[in-house]
């Protein structure tokens, strides 16, 4: 019983801190929402929660963290139409064009080091 209630308790604890560490996106000083991204070996990180985005106009800051040449590639979920496409060198944090979110969702990778899409389709007025 002991068990049980420690390992509960630890959950608890576990959830209660990642809850509170996950931040809501902002807004920059023209009002268009920043993003922040890391891409690591294989796998891109979020600084800020992603769940619950809507539409509007949005900038995604991308930071490589490899050792490594990766890329960025966002796309319309939708249409597949290509928003924005740029390289990063190791250590080099590049920010996205100002992009338009609808709710058709926006979908994201790295075609470099190829990465699964993370896919966006959630996003609700």
């Amino acid at each position: 019983m002991k068990k049980l209630l420690l390992s509960i308790l630890t959950l608890s604890v576990f959830a209660f801190s990642f809850v509170t560490t996950a931040a809501t996106p902002t807004k920059n000083d023209q009002g268009v929402v920043e993003i922040h991204l890391e891409q690591h070996g294989g796998h891109f990180t979020a600084r800020d929660t992603l769940a619950g985005l809507k539409p509007g106009k949005y900038q995604f800051i991308i930071e490589n963290k490899t050792n490594k040449l990766v890329g960025f590639q966002l796309q319309n979920f939708i249409t597949h139409e290509q928003l924005d496409m740029f390289p990063l060198e190791v250590g080099q944090t590049k920010r996205t064009d100002v992009i338009e979110v609808t709710e058709e969702g926006i979908r994201f990778r790295c075609p470099i080091n190829p990465t699964p899409w993370y896919d966006m389709d959630g996003i609700k007025g």
